[in-house]
């Protein structure tokens, strides 16, 4: 699901080299930036990942994570392009920077579904999946079929064919279903 990957080299106009050396400074204070829910998640996810139980992600974790999320023609590049994000090799504290430095960037929850109420004026808060599929392959940076597919997979509409906006905008942000009162 290449577009909800938080991976990502530099911000635009910013060089790799700064982002590298973001990333080394960063970490001194990391374990501040979440709660200690949070960076219990953050542990859950990184031992999943870490596969050969080493303490460190490397190549052959991040392929056996692809694979077990079903995605297995994943190449060689990808991967090496995500590992050259880390200032060097992947145990939970460099892990858990990364995440802090993308979360930190990230809109808040209240902007995700300003963006998402403009195509929901009755306010309804949920969209057709054919109107999501159509807008997210025909607009700005656009989404392939199997990327619409692995959204869907993760995010399914209901019986009706409809797309709670609401309650993904909150697991985006929040990592977690939003409780159904």
């Amino acid at each position: 699901m290449t577009k909800f990957v938080v991976y990502r080299a530099a911000r635009p106009g910013q060089s790799p080299k700064k982002a590298k050396k973001r990333s080394e400074g960063a970490s001194s204070n990391v374990f501040s930036m979440f709660e200690q829910a949070q960076i219990q998640e953050f542990k859950e996810a990184f031992t999943i990942m870490d596969q050969n139980r080493d303490g460190f992600i490397d190549k052959n974790d991040l392929r056996d994570t692809f694979a077990a999320l079903g995605r297995l023609n994943v190449k060689q590049e990808e991967i090496d392009d995500m590992l050259k994000e880390a200032p060097g090799p992947v145990n939970f504290t460099v892990f858990l920077t990364m995440f802090g430095e993308k979360l930190k960037g990230a809109d808040p929850e209240e902007t995700i579904l300003n963006a998402f109420k403009v195509f929901d004026p009755e306010g309804t808060g949920t969209l057709k999946k054919d109107y999501v599929t159509d807008m997210l392959t025909t607009q700005a940076d656009r989404f392939s079929a199997e990327e619409m597919e692995q959204m869907f997979a993760a995010f399914p509409p209901d019986v009706a064919g409809n797309l709670d906006y609401k309650n993904l905008v909150h697991i985006i942000t929040h990592g977690e279903e939003k409780d159904q009162e």
